[in-house]
């Protein structure tokens, strides 16, 4: 496997274990749409948690947090839509979650996690939110 998707894999990994050590449950990991793949789908108390995770290694040029632009919220908004929409769950709550994780250079070191709530709001990035 190229050490890209290692790293990105080793990230959500631990970003899952953090999620479910906070009482999130995971629904649904690397969901693949139509429309785009969303990261995680969890569920925490009634509302519905699109959760983005971006993984990058220790002293890396550009933070996890530069990864989120406008255009990738655009596509998370229309994927999630396209989820909702084949799961009948437009009438839950709903938020994008970003967790950035750092992954340190030495194995011996432990990663480093930021937890973004309610990272963009969905008029933001793409104008609408509805199921289409």
């Amino acid at each position: 496997m190229a050490r890209h998707l290692e790293l990105g894999r080793s990230g959500e990994e631990v970003a899952a274990g953090y999620l479910k050590n906070l009482g999130y449950k995971i629904l649904e990991r690397n969901w693949r749409g139509k429309r785009g793949e969303l990261d995680m789908v969890c569920s925490l108390k009634g509302t519905i948690v699109f959760v983005e995770v971006k993984t990058r290694k220790e002293h890396s040029l550009a933070s996890p947090h530069d990864a989120l632009t406008r255009e990738k919220q655009a596509r998370l908004v229309k994927a999630a839509s396209e989820y909702l929409s084949k799961r009948k769950l437009w009438d839950k709550p709903c938020r994008f979650d970003l967790i950035a994780v750092t992954a340190p250079v030495d194995e011996k070191n432990k990663h480093c996690l930021e937890h973004v709530e309610n990272a963009f709001e969905f008029p933001e990035a793409s104008g609408r939110w509805q199921p289409w």
